[in-house]
């Protein structure tokens, strides 16, 4: 499960410097990964 949650955040912050250009695009991305690390937790448990 760590493995998953690691490679899920790397995976974020990887398409958050890629795929945004200014402040609040970041943000935008951010809050995506959140609620995808969110959900792979409720599924995990």
């Amino acid at each position: 499960m760590k493995k998953v949650l690691t490679a899920i955040v790397a995976s974020v912050f990887v398409v958050s410097l890629y795929g945004c250009s200014t402040v609040e695009g970041m943000g935008k991305d951010i809050q995506k990964g959140g609620q995808a690390i969110e959900g792979a937790a409720k599924k995990a448990s």
